[in-house]
Parts: C-alpha cells; sequence; structure tokens
C-alpha cells in the first residue's frame, strides 16, 4: 500500500487470552487481499502456519493440550454457534483456529490437517454482512478473515476488543478502497 494510505500506525496492541492460530493456505499467503496476518499483527498471542507445502505437512499436535479449549472456527456440518452459552460452558481459555484460504482450501484444510479434525467446530451467530468487499464472496455469511477474527474474538474476550480491532479493520478497508479507485460496500469510518 502506498505510505500516505498504509495501516500499520495504527495497529493497536491487543492482549487476549484467546490464542489465534491462523492457518493459511500457501496460496492465500501470497494475495495481497489477505486479511487474516492484519489481524495477527494485533494480537502478540496468536500464530501463522502456512498449509500447503508436501514437503512440510502440518500437524496441529502442539496447538491441541488438554489446559485449552481448542476451536476451529469453520462452518461444517455439525458447528456450534459461538454465543454466550457456549463460551461460558467450559472456562478454560481458547485456542482459536482459523483456516485462511478460498472456500474450497478451507474446507479441505478443515478435514485433512491432523489435530484440525479433533477442535471443537463452531460458526458465527448471523450478524452484519461483510464490509470487505474487495473479493466475491460465495456465501452469504462470508466474511473476511479478519473479520471472523475480530467477531469471534468480541464474543470470547470482549466487545471492546472487537471495536478496536474493527476501527483498524475499517480503516484498512477504506484506504485499499481509496487506492483501487472503489467505494467501500456497506458504511465504514477511515
Amino acid at each position: 500500500m502506498h505510505l500516505e494510505l498504509c495501516v500499520c500506525a495504527h495497529i493497536p496492541t491487543i492482549e487476549v487470552a484467546t490464542k489465534v492460530v491462523l492457518v493459511m493456505h500457501k496460496r492465500e499467503f501470497v494475495k495481497i487481499s489477505a486479511t487474516g496476518p492484519l489481524a495477527l499483527e494485533c494480537l502478540p498471542n496468536s500464530e501463522l502456519l502456512i498449509h500447503g507445502h508436501r514437503e512440510q505437512p502440518l500437524h496441529l499436535r502442539e496447538q491441541l493440550t488438554e489446559n485449552r479449549r481448542v476451536l476451529c472456527l469453520f462452518p461444517r456440518p455439525g458447528a456450534q454457534i459461538l454465543n454466550d452459552a457456549f463460551v461460558n460452558s467450559d472456562n478454560r481459555p481458547v485456542t482459536l483456529i482459523v483456516p485462511d484460504g478460498n472456500w474450497g482450501q478451507a474446507s479441505r484444510m478443515s478435514r485433512r490437517i491432523p489435530g484440525m479434525k479433533d477442535a471443537i467446530n463452531v460458526v458465527l451467530p448471523k450478524g452484519q454482512p461483510t464490509g470487505w468487499g474487495l473479493r466475491h464472496e460465495p456465501h452469504e455469511e462470508g466474511l473476511a478473515t479478519f473479520e471472523a477474527i475480530s467477531r469471534a474474538l468480541g464474543i470470547i474476550e470482549s466487545p471492546d476488543m472487537q471495536k478496536s480491532m474493527d476501527a483498524l479493520f475499517n480503516r484498512m478497508v477504506r484506504r485499499t478502497h481509496k487506492l483501487r479507485g472503489t467505494k467501500p460496500i456497506g458504511d465504514v469510518a477511515d
């Protein structure tokens, strides 16, 4: 992004008990429109793992520990709704695994990566549609990865934490659209 539009100076540091593990497909990682890595910049207690290298298969055994509740944010059949009742049903800190790629890549990751199938699948409750608008969403409930992480942490941690992340996301959306000469969808402020 052009220096005058860069959002780096606006990235907040947000300390949370939840550990976010972003599992990106190698083809997604190189896209400049990938939003997941920006979300991790806010969260010191986070980790980025790259999937799709045949010579280095990914396994999530280190993330599966008895002292943490391991959740996978992906709408697989049977996924539980991530809401206050679900969060309050177990007092262990959460490790939130977020598969990141196009719909097919993320779906395959959630089924194929050893350890990811052992996590409890959760979905976000219905909410506002995406404010991203730079990619075609094949599913009506589809969100940018940043939005999904922010909304999940808003439920698991606090709405104030989500507001802080959303402010950065909205600034990035507005500036990216300005750079591309397009208009954002929805009402995002810079």
